[in-house]
Formats: C-alpha cells, sequence, structure tokens
C-alpha cells in the first residue's frame, strides 16, 4: 500500500465522482488517508465540501470541471486535481507501462498488446478504459507491464503519469462538447509525450493531420517513431488473418510491430498472437460469414471517420449508420468510394446523416433498427445479383438516444439479424 515517500499518504482527499474508477480510489486510499467522497448523483452536503480544506481532489474521468455541480470550487482549487493514473504512477514508478490512446482503435490495439505480452509469459495486466480500473490490480511485482488505455478524460487533468512507450494511434475531431476546441483535445492527448523523458518512446501515426501539426509545432523530449508507410503486403500473407485487412486495422497492427521491436518480442511467438486475434466484441466483429453474404457488427463505432476506414476495405455494402452526433464530425469520403454502399439511416439525428450522405450514394431512412433490419433482410431475400454483399452496422454516432450504451447497441443488433435474417 501507499508508504511515507508518496505524496499520497497521510492526506486530506476528495474523490469527486462515484463510477468504476471513483471507487477503486477511494478503496485503493482509504486506509491511509482522510476520505471525502462526493458524486453529482447522489446526495451530497456541498456547502460542507466546499468549505472543508482538502490537500488533493481526485476527479473521475467523467468530471468536467466546467460542467458540474463544484465547478466554482474545482476551478478554485485546481492545482490540487489529479487523477487515478497519477496515483497509479506515484506508486508504481518502477514499473513498465505502455500507454495507448487516439480517437479510434485504442481497446483494440491494447487488447492485442496484451495477448501479445501474455504469450511472450510476461506478467501483462490491461487496465484503464478497458479491463480493471487501474488500481485494482493486485500482486504486482517489480517486473509486471500495465498496458493501459487512456482516453482524453483521463489524461486531461492528469499531471504526474508518465509512460515508458506511448502511443497515439490516430486523432479526430471527438468530444468537443467536453473539450470545446479540437486544440484541446489534441492538447489532452499529447499530455502523454509531454511527460515523456529522453529515456522513452512515443509511436506516432505522422500521416494523421492533427498529430503531424502538433509534432511540428512543439518539442517533445522522447524517441519518435514515425508510422508513415504502408504495411508490407508479404507481412499481412505471412500473419493470414482477414481482421487485419481494413486500413484501421494494419494502422493498428503498424503500432505492434514498432512495440514489439522496442521491447524484442520473438517474432514467431508474436506472429501466432496476431493470427488468432479475433477482435473484440461490437467493434469490426463478423457476427456471420458465408459466400454470399457477410454481416459486421461495429456497434462501437461513434464518428465518421471509425466507419471510413472500414467501408473503404468493402464492396456492395448495406451500411446502417445512425445515432447520436458527435459536434465537429465530417465524413472524409470521395463519391468514388461510395458507388457501391448504400446507406440504411436511422436514430435521433437523422436529417444530420442524411445531409451528409446524400450527395455521396444512395440511401434510405427508417424510424427505427428493427424496421431497417427487416427492410434488409427483404431486399437481400429478393435480390437476384449474386454478387457477395456486406452488411455493416457502423453507426458513426453515439448510442444514447435509444441505448444504454454501444455494447446495449450491438447486442440488440445481433439479436434482430438472428430473428429476421435466419443466420
Amino acid at each position: 500500500m501507499l508508504n511515507k515517500l508518496n505524496i499520497f499518504y497521510k492526506k486530506k482527499i476528495l474523490v469527486y465522482g462515484l463510477g468504476k474508477s471513483g471507487l477503486a480510489v477511494s478503496k485503493f486510499l482509504k486506509r491511509e488517508n482522510e476520505l471525502t467522497k462526493y458524486d453529482d448523483k447522489i446526495k451530497n452536503n456541498k456547502i460542507k465540501i466546499i468549505k472543508k480544506q482538502f490537500d488533493y481532489i481526485i476527479i473521475s474521468p467523467g468530471i468536467d470541471i466546467n460542467n458540474c455541480s463544484l465547478t466554482k470550487f474545482l476551478k478554485k482549487n485546481s492545482k490540487k486535481i489529479y487523477t487515478d493514473l497519477d496515483i497509479f504512477y506515484h506508486h508504481y514508478k518502477a514499473n513498465n507501462k505502455i500507454t495507448i490512446t487516439g480517437t479510434n482503435g485504442k481497446s483494440t490495439t491494447a487488447k492485442i498488446l496484451y495477448e501479445a505480452l501474455k504469450d511472450q509469459k510476461a506478467d501483462v495486466r490491461l487496465v484503464g478504459n478497458i479491463g480493471n480500473p487501474i488500481l485494482l490490480e493486485k500482486k504486482i511485482t517489480n517486473k509486471t507491464v500495465f498496458v493501459i488505455e487512456a482516453s482524453s478524460y483521463q489524461l486531461e487533468y492528469s499531471k504526474l503519469f508518465k509512460s515508458n512507450i506511448s502511443l497515439i494511434l490516430n486523432i479526430s475531431p471527438d468530444h468537443l462538447e467536453r473539450h470545446k476546441t479540437i486544440s484541446k483535445y489534441v492538447s489532452a492527448k499529447f499530455k502523454l509525450l509531454k511527460n515523456q523523458s529522453k529515456k522513452d518512446w512515443a509511436i506516432l501515426n505522422t500521416k494523421n493531420f492533427y498529430i503531424k501539426r502538433e509534432l511540428e509545432s512543439k518539442i517533445f523530449l522522447p524517441k519518435i517513431i514515425k508510422i508513415d508507410k504502408k504495411l508490407d503486403t508479404k507481412l499481412l500473407k505471412k500473419i493470414n488473418n482477414h481482421y487485419f485487412y481494413s486500413d484501421g486495422n494494419k494502422e493498428n497492427l503498424k503500432f505492434i510491430l514498432e512495440v514489439a521491436k522496442i521491447l524484442k518480442l520473438q517474432k514467431d511467438i508474436l506472429f501466432k498472437t496476431l493470427k488468432k486475434f479475433k477482435g473484440l466484441k461490437y467493434r469490426q466483429e463478423i457476427i456471420f460469414q458465408s459466400k454470399k453474404l457477410t454481416i459486421i457488427n461495429d456497434s462501437k463505432s461513434t464518428t465518421f471517420s471509425s466507419s471510413a476506414s472500414l467501408l473503404k476495405s468493402l464492396t456492395n455494402v448495406y451500411w446502417i449508420v445512425g445515432g447520436q452526433i458527435k459536434k465537429g464530425d465530417k465524413l472524409i469520403l470521395s463519391k468514388k468510394k461510395c458507388k457501391n454502399i448504400k446507406a440504411y439511416i436511422f436514430g435521433k439525428d437523422k436529417i444530420f446523416f442524411i445531409k451528409k450522405l446524400r450527395k455521396l450514394m444512395k440511401y434510405d431512412s427508417f424510424f427505427d433498427l428493427k424496421i431497417l433490419i427487416k427492410k434488409i433482410a427483404l431486399e437481400i431475400k429478393t435480390d437476384k445479383n449474386r454478387v457477395h454483399k456486406t452488411i455493416l452496422f457502423s453507426p458513426s454516432g453515439a448510442s444514447f438516444d435509444s441505448f444504454k450504451n454501444f455494447e446495449e447497441r450491438g447486442k440488440i443488433f445481433n439479436q434482430l439479424i438472428k430473428k429476421y435474417m435466419n443466420v
């Protein structure tokens, strides 16, 4: 547990936000500190909180200091604000940490790295946005390696956290309702590099406009590896996994290969890991495949950029799209690439999606997902054209207009497919 050399020892600490990470912070700190817990959704004595003196304020990723019940108090005490990442780093400085961030592909890349290290017999933990909250891990030794998926929300208020190897996969406009501007969003991601030393590594996709611009405008200390070349087709054939044929997953794979070089992983074992990787649930997940039809559940897609990388690799596509729009989202897809794509639009912001897609491709709009699936099932059943078809459920919008989260959305899609497609 904590010791006298740790700054979070014998202190008065406010834990703000009692979701998974907040509860993990409370459990980790409770023995050696005087804790006060607060959550906007629970009845609390706000006056008592703001009158009290704290040494530190640990806020959960979901707390936006500009839009919460303690906004004035947090802004006044901004120097005292830290995160679970900071507590973790201060306690486990000696451990090797690989941190992945980006707009799309974080979870997939983190999972592949975790499986690769596990297959190489490393004591590896998958934590952060994916897996356990970072402070719940047990039986940690100096040899334990952490693969951390970090969101912009987690990085935004972190002050101490530092990673040995940092990966920024890509950046496109996202979460602007919180960050307000793309510049602030990019800055949150680049905190990973800002806190690194000359001994550390940073792997970046320099084909990405926002990453390239940030890299050119500022000086960073870590050794930088630029991902800017195409993947070797011979290598893809050697790995022999169709999962890595889409542009987005090719990109993820390039990052994995660079981390493998730094860590000097055994190539034969690594390729075995890559060959058997099947992807994560509701993330470009193939739920049915035959000679005539492929059905992909990509419910995790909440932006156009995440869908576009997959669409580029497909033909004859029934693209199911819709949901709650993300501020500043743009579709970068040429009309030429959309010839064999028809959009099936549903959800709260149908009008937005129609305006974005009507000049690029044929489309149809629906009241809900159920009616939409029934229509596609009928079209495929009566279509005499024998070419291979793909049903792609890649909404490019948040799920909160009709569902609890993307997992529920993905689960309901699977149920509807099973019911009306008979697969």
